[in-house]
Parts: C-alpha cells; sequence; structure tokens
C-alpha cells in the first residue's frame, strides 16, 4: 500500500496559507494570504515598542522590541500589523528590511534587527584628512551593518 500524499498547509517563508481542492470557505483563508501580504509589501514601520500602542489604525505596523507586554508578549522581533482591527505578527526571515518612519532610515533583519548609526562629517581644519579617513570608515561600516557591502 502506498502511502498517502499530504500537502503543506502553509508557504514556507511566511506562512500564507494555501487552498486545497474542494475547500470550504475559501474566503477566508484567501483574505489572511491576502492580509500578509498587504501587510509585508513595501513595508513601513511606524517605530519599535515593546507595548501596543492606545490606539493603532489599520495598515500600521510596529516592530515588536525586546521584553513586549500586552498583547505583543512572545513576540520580540516580529512585526505587528494592524489588520482587519487584529494584531499580525510576522516573524522576520533572514534579509528582510523595513523602512522604520520614526527614525527616518531603514532596518535590516541578520539574525537579529539592524540599523546604522550617524556618520559625522568632516568640518575641515588642520585635522581634515583624519575626518575625511574617519568618515569614509564609518560609512563603510554603516554600508556593511546595512548588508550592502560584505564585512571584513
Amino acid at each position: 500500500m502506498t502511502d498517502s500524499v499530504t500537502f503543506d498547509a502553509t508557504s514556507p517563508r511566511y506562512a500564507l496559507p494555501l487552498l486545497f481542492q474542494g475547500q470550504a470557505q475559501k474566503e477566508f483563508f484567501i483574505n489572511e494570504a491576502l492580509f500578509r501580504l498587504d501587510a509585508l509589501l513595501h513595508i513601513a514601520i511606524e517605530g519599535e515598542a515593546a507595548v501596543p500602542p492606545a490606539s493603532a489604525d489599520d495598515g500600521q505596523a510596529w516592530l515588536v522590541g525586546a521584553g513586549a507586554t500586552g498583547e505583543w508578549a512572545g513576540h520580540d522581533e516580529a512585526l505587528a500589523c494592524r489588520q482587519g482591527g487584529q494584531w499580525l505578527f510576522v516573524p522576520p526571515q533572514e534579509g528582510l528590511r523595513v523602512y522604520d518612519i520614526a527614525a527616518a532610515q531603514e532596518r535590516f533583519f541578520q539574525t537579529g534587527w539592524k540599523k546604522t548609526q550617524s556618520v559625522q562629517e568632516p568640518n575641515g581644519g588642520a585635522v581634515v584628512d583624519i575626518e575625511a579617513r574617519a568618515a569614509v570608515t564609518q560609512l563603510v561600516t554603516a554600508l556593511q551593518v546595512l548588508g550592502m557591502l560584505p564585512g571584513a
């Protein structure tokens, strides 16, 4: 006797629900998948927080900070997306990039969320060469943190 064929119920990266032939109430599965896609497509987060905001509009998202409490408890480092009046939590995958509106910069996930620090511009004077070299070093480091340049 042959083994029965089994199918995955969700997609491998972001757990999008998959449909099966003859499945009842397909609209629930399709809507869940569309909510997740809507949350992740060109995602911009409001900022990072460990406590859910007092009020949030559908379509807004946050990066859940360490030691999260309330409805966000147990979802540290996940993206909390407000969809349909509920919180949808999406665990980050390696290489995920988001735009942080509050910090006005991009964040990058690589075994943890990363963001760059400000780079000081050289301001002239007797040590301009030293300052310029330091600024270039800071720029290279910032690009490495965001995964745009390979690390040394």
